[in-house]
């Protein structure tokens, strides 16, 4: 079975794009989704979250989302800190998950998979790009946030180029008629790949 990560800048349409495999019949794990869950059911978790960030790192047993966004974003030590904690636990979470996957390839999609690493775990790598004034727009719209919050994200993440000059496969998410036609495209190609000997 194949490993394929799934990325692309805030706003660039992973969502969407993990959306299109998962109506192929696809296994797909969403890291943000997983991550989000276990930092509020995991008792390991929740303890070292709230040594890093104190007490407000939580409301009523609810991860303080917003709190702790305006922590990190301003604070790449605090990011790095809060990436070393969660990411290691998703990535055994993601393990166990896989080793119960019956089908040639599963997608992982994860925003950050070239910034802590973890790229070279995989067999091949899709990232979706987009246009930045266009992510811009879509993250106004989706997330009630300002330019100034959504840049301060950008920021922290690799641009564009140099995310794709490391993948096999770039998937141009700006019409979503074109954007199913190339990720049918690549699921031909994965499958034809995963089942090489």
């Amino acid at each position: 079975m194949k490993v394929v990560g799934l990325t692309g800048g805030i706003g660039s349409g992973k969502t969407t794009v993990s959306d299109i495999f998962k109506e192929l019949g696809v296994p797909v794990y969403i890291a943000d989704e997983e991550a989000k869950r276990l930092m509020n059911k995991s008792k390991v978790l929740i303890k070292k979250i709230t040594k890093l960030f104190g007490e407000k790192a939580y409301n009523n047993n609810t991860l303080n989302k917003d709190f702790i966004a305006s922590k990190i974003f301003s604070d790449k030590g605090l990011l790095e800190q809060m990436n070393n904690i969660v990411h290691p636990k998703i990535g055994k979470h993601f393990k166990k998950w896989v080793s119960k996957q019956d089908y040639p390839y599963v997608i992982k999609e994860a925003a950050i998979i070239f910034e802590n690493n973890s790229y070279k775990q995989f067999d091949f790598i899709i990232t979706v790009v987009a246009d930045k004034e266009l992510r811009i727009k879509r993250l106004l719209k989706r997330d009630k946030s300002t330019k100034e919050k959504i840049k301060a994200i950008m920021s922290n993440q690799w641009p564009d180029e140099k995310k794709v000059e490391l993948s096999d496969f770039i998937i141009k998410n700006l019409d979503l008629n074109e954007t199913k036609k190339q990720v049918s495209l690549i699921h031909k190609t994965l499958l034809k790949l995963s089942t090489l000997p």
